[in-house]
């Protein structure tokens, strides 16, 4: 599989890789991976199991075991994601959620469970991996690294007008302060902190749109891999 390509995005909650991976994805015709989905996912199935994160035992054999599918169909939509046979695609995408992942996210065993998962991505023709450990840990000879970032301000503004245009009521405060949190625990865990890889581009989007950090990515995939074709975003 080591002649497969692979480029990885990784960056912190709200610097717009996610957006960016599926996008870029679709334009490679590659597959993608979500990792953060992943972490969710044995979140919210530890939580509605009533497995506590000190419990570091039972959640990470719950990660190992997890009942996960995700169903693709319209290219320009999210997959669908079900967990034990529950779609659970809007859920995983709450604050608690992103709470509850960056919990067992900082488990060693956890990661380590879910290290060969998220590896069976790598499929012809390639992969888009979007995360937080995808160059320096899962997939460290990716053929292009990018790290996206921004401030937490900037992040934080991003996530409440997405909750917002949702209809869910969300204190902009409160959301700096959880992702200030999340930061921090997610860079200071002993294994696959949140860092750049030492290889990676980084690039601030705090002042980009997303068509703008598009195009910038699509420059950095010309230069990686000058014999790859991008289309269009819808395929």
């Amino acid at each position: 599989m080591s002649d497969i390509p692979v480029i990885t995005i990784d960056g912190p909650s709200g610097s717009g890789k996610g957006t960016i991976s599926r996008t870029l994805a679709q334009m490679l015709g590659w597959h993608f991976l979500d990792s953060g989905a992943l972490y969710r996912l044995v979140g919210l199935g530890g939580a509605r199991h009533h497995i506590a994160n000190t419990d570091e035992e039972k959640i990470a054999n719950y990660a190992r075991e997890l009942a996960v599918r995700f169903e693709t169909g319209d290219p320009d939509a999210e997959p669908r994601i079900y967990l034990e046979d529950h779609e659970v695609s809007g859920e995983l995408r709450t604050e608690t959620c992103g709470e509850l992942a960056s919990q067992v996210a900082a488990i060693p065993a956890v990661r380590e469970a879910l290290l060969a998962r998220q590896r069976d991505f790598r499929q012809a023709p390639g992969l888009v991996a979007d995360g937080r450990d995808m160059g320096t840990t899962v997939f460290p000879e990716a053929n292009l690294k990018i790290y996206l970032t921004a401030s937490a301000e900037v992040r934080a503004q991003r996530r409440y007008k997405q909750l917002k245009d949702k209809g869910i009521s969300v204190n902009l405060a409160a959301l700096v302060q959880d992702i200030n949190k999340r930061d921090a625990r997610d860079s200071s865990r002993s294994v696959s902190p949140l860092v750049p890889a030492i290889d990676a581009i980084v690039v601030d989007t705090s002042e980009m749109d997303i068509p703008q950090v598009m195009n910038r990515v699509q420059e950095l995939v010309r230069q990686a891999l000058p014999d790859v074709t991008l289309g269009s975003p819808s395929g």
